[in-house]
């Protein structure tokens, strides 16, 4: 299973649409963002790290939620996201195939030499996009198959007289 870290504020200035909601509050962006990968993890089927950048926040302690293959990190106090992700990449990154996605290009480098594939904030942004409309036409197309007509779920007697009913009125 593809394992993939992402720098979560890095990504929320970068995407157009969370850059806009980030002005009025970074919580109402991260949540977007978390409830965006969801849907994206799931699709592709990759275990996902969104890592969040605490550590200004005197006294805080690293913090992981889980929700599906969906992992939300908030770090340390005096570590940062791109701390946690190279420190992750390190311990496991010749493992298993690991995808580092920020617009960080030190954290790109250092990251790919220990092993992981890069992608930029960006980069990802479109690959989102692209797996959004997949999963709108394969969600649309389920629906479609499942809908059933009147016509098809009563007799043609019932239905002529419905017929009758409508073009007299």
């Amino acid at each position: 299973m593809k394992t993939v870290f992402v720098d979560g504020y890095n990504v929320i200035n970068s995407w157009p649409n969370l850059n806009m909601i980030k002005d009025y509050s970074y919580e109402s962006s991260r949540q977007q963002l978390i409830d965006t990968l969801q849907n994206y993890t799931e699709f592709k089927g990759y275990k996902m790290f969104i890592v969040f950048d605490a550590h200004m926040v005197k006294g805080s302690l690293e913090k992981k939620e889980k929700q599906g293959n969906l992992f939300v990190v908030f770090t340390k106090e005096g570590e940062t996201a791109d701390k946690y992700i190279e420190r992750m990449v390190n311990d496991i990154g010749r493992k298993c195939e690991i995808s580092v996605v920020t617009s960080d290009s030190l954290v790109q480098q250092v990251t790919f030499q220990r092993g992981a594939t890069r992608m930029s904030s960006i980069e990802f942004y479109y690959e989102v996009i692209s797996i959004e409309k997949k999963i709108r036409i394969k969600t649309e197309k389920k629906y479609l198959e499942k809908r059933n007509s009147l016509e098809e779920r009563i007799d043609e007697k019932t239905l002529a007289k419905l017929e009758k009913i409508r073009r007299n009125h």
